[in-house]
């Protein structure tokens, strides 16, 4: 049986049969329902019930609490419908969700940048390859059909060389079914199954908001491909890329964004450390790197921020900007970099 779901405000409608989720039904049918982990465990997908029967599958308190349910707040990546239903998301973008392609892909470099961070470039189809917006990710597919997401690093233009690649940063997860291969036995030209895009994380480019860019560890990944687009496209828009790490080695890029900055004016870089050692020589902002943003920045309400990396770092950010006054709601976008360990816990 099939029931019919409503998007509000944007009007926008699809059908979802009862033994499928309301984020995998509309992703189906291309609509750009907001997302992160599909898994229960981030909250990114949460909406308002305006009418209707839903019934939740498994999910973490943190992303949806008993509270929450009540009041009509719904998880539509493991929300089944019983009946019709609709929504209100303000998020649903109006083209629409690009098409998500399973697909092979050849493991073109693999780059230490770290002592556990992988540069990982993989070649796509090179006949009709993926589209996809800066800031989304991909998943792989393992021999044993589970899965492993990760942003793509690079912005959608540079697909347009030959042959097109997108670059991924992967820590390693000791014990990890897909890092531990990453770090150990996987090589040039070895073929892996992957799909994507998905994730609703993307540079909203109506508005001229100066822009908090806010990451943590291989965070970075989703950012760095927002700030590549960003020159792509010539945006004048002030943005400042807070980066936190432990220790200086976690910014395992920092020189490229350094360079970055040299030719984008408007591009500022604060990087943070919260447990420098002596030897790391470390004279910069120590802490931690959500609270170096109030800092800077105790109003937030004219800011746009986009935060990506460790769920605590995201949902701290969250709570401290928006639940206390700080930011709009409506302009913290976000991409929490859920776990495995993490997922299983719903």
């Amino acid at each position: 049986m099939s029931f019919h779901i409503t998007v509000e405000p944007s009007g926008r409608s699809f059908s979802a049969e009862d033994n499928e989720t309301l984020l995998t039904a509309g992703i189906r049918q291309g609509i750009g329902l907001p997302y992160g982990c599909k898994d229960g465990a981030c909250g990114s997908c949460k909406c308002k019930k305006i009418s209707g029967t839903v019934v939740h599958g498994p999910h973490q308190a943190k992303a949806l609490s008993a509270d929450e349910e009540a009041q009509g707040l719904v998880l539509t990546c493991c929300a089944t419908a019983q009946s019709d239903v609709v929504l209100e998301s303000k998020q649903v973008t109006a083209e629409g969700g690009l098409p998500v392609k399973k697909m092979p892909v050849r493991v073109a470099s693999l780059e230490k940048k770290s002592h556990d961070v992988m540069v990982l470039k993989v070649q796509l189809p090179a006949t009709e390859p993926m589209k996809f917006r800066a800031g989304q990710y991909i998943e792989f597919i393992l021999r044993d059909n589970s899965r492993r997401s990760y942003s793509m690093a690079n912005a959608p233009h540079t697909l347009e060389v030959s042959p097109p690649q997108v670059e991924l940063h992967i820590r390693h997860m000791p014990g990890g079914k897909f890092t531990d291969p990453v770090f150990s036995t996987m090589k040039e030209k070895d073929i892996l199954r992957a799909e994507g895009p998905y994730g609703s994380f993307y540079l909203r480019e109506d508005s001229d908001k100066p822009m908090i860019l806010l990451a943590s560890g291989t965070g970075f990944a989703p950012i760095k491909a927002l700030i590549e687009h960003m020159q792509h496209i010539g945006s004048q828009r002030s943005a400042t890329l807070y980066w936190g790490g432990r220790r200086p080695a976690d910014l395992y890029m920092a020189d490229w964004v350094q360079a970055q900055c040299a030719v984008m004016p408007n591009l500022k870089f604060v990087p943070v450390i919260s447990n420098a050692e002596a030897e790391d020589h470390w004279t910069g902002r120590t802490g931690f790197v959500h609270q170096a943003v109030l800092q800077d920045h105790p109003d937030l309400s004219g800011h746009q921020v986009y935060a990506c990396g460790a769920p605590i770092v995201v949902e701290s950010a969250q709570r401290e900007y928006v639940a206390q006054g700080k930011l709009p709601a409506e302009e913290f976008y976000a991409d929490s970099f859920t776990s495995e360990a993490d997922k299983a816990k719903a």
